[in-house]
């Protein structure tokens, strides 16, 4: 793995920079927020090894890839293309996808919309969320209480708290949704007014899973700021997508794998999704939850996460 393996990859009118290794079947490994390409660093050689081409990309908005200004340019109909895209431009009609965060958002909706390329999906921490509220609804649910999906929506108040000081920024957030974090600090309570770095912890020292080269290689990446990485929220409708095509009740029918740690703030969060998973996933095959880890599970606990995935890929070939 070195800066000789990213590919800039011209898909559904945009750039995408694309860390691409080895040969074989291929895998696509899809980060969520505030993350870029550099999540999966710890999975890259070990899947390359065990005979798969792995591709991983900053998604548009992130890293080195291309960030529209637009807001229409966030939307879910363009993300899958991207995808999609990329795999095209590999020579692959199949992939699996590998996905964390946001990008298991649109990893379960990719493997609904399109299940005669996907052939299976193994997700990290959040599991297929078919219903989204709107942001409207949410604020009045919410009252006055915060919620980071709320405060993303207001265009330009939360870039302007975290591009003042990105390498705190991600400190502070990183930490927050580690299994390192207190018990519940990223969802105390706090009004609605307040901004979404109050009331977090800047650790010291950092957690052993990052360093500050680590966070060297991520301030790069966000050396642009929040905004295209923030618009996934205002633009990401993902339910609207399947509504559209029909397939709001479709089931994910192909091999799947969940993992979550049993101190990500998703837990909560998503409670109601992860319940309701048996109900949308056919053909599960693992379903763990990792004691004492937190939301960054390819860092925090790599060992596991390799272990699994590997043997779930092992499964697909026999």
């Amino acid at each position: 793995m070195g800066q000789n393996s990213f590919r800039m990859i011209q898909t559904n009118g945009i750039t995408l920079r694309v860390m691409v290794e080895g040969d074989g079947p291929l895998l696509l490994l899809l980060h969520g927020f505030p993350q870029c390409w550099y999540l999966w660093r710890h999975q890259i050689d070990e899947l390359v090894a065990a005979g798969y081409q792995v591709a991983v990309p900053d998604q548009r908005g992130y890293g080195g890839s291309d960030k529209p200004a637009e807001l229409e340019a966030y939307d879910a109909e363009e993300f899958v293309a991207d995808v999609l895209g990329i795999a095209d431009a590999l020579g692959h009609e199949t992939f699996t996808l590998v996905t964390h965060d946001i990008g298991a958002v649109m990893g379960w909706d990719i493997a609904v919309l399109h299940p005669e390329r996907v052939t299976a999906v193994f997700a990290l921490s959040v599991p297929p969320v078919r219903t989204q509220v709107s942001a409207a609804e949410l604020e009045e649910i919410l009252g006055d209480n915060f919620f980071h999906v709320v405060y993303f929506q207001q265009s330009g108040t939360a870039e302007a708290e975290l591009d003042a000081d990105v390498r705190k920024s991600l400190r502070l957030l990183y930490y927050a949704f580690s299994g390192d974090a207190p018990p519940g600090l990223y969802l105390q309570p706090k009004p609605a007014s307040a901004k979404l770095l109050d009331g977090l912890i800047d650790p010291d020292p950092l957690s052993s899973w990052l360093t500050e080269a680590d966070l060297d290689v991520y301030c790069q990446a966000y050396r642009d700021g929040f905004r295209g990485p923030i618009n996934w929220y205002r633009g990401y409708r993902g339910d609207e997508l399947l509504r559209a095509r029909g397939l709001e009740h479709a089931k994910i029918t192909q091999p799947c794998h969940l993992m979550v740690g049993s101190l990500d703030p998703a837990l909560t969060l998503l409670a109601d999704a992860f319940v309701d998973i048996d109900q949308n996933v056919t053909n599960l095959r693992g379903n763990i939850l990792l004691d004492a880890a937190g939301h960054w599970l390819p860092l925090e606990r790599t060992k596991e996460v390799n272990a699994a995935l590997l043997d779930f890929l092992r499964g697909l070939r026999t």
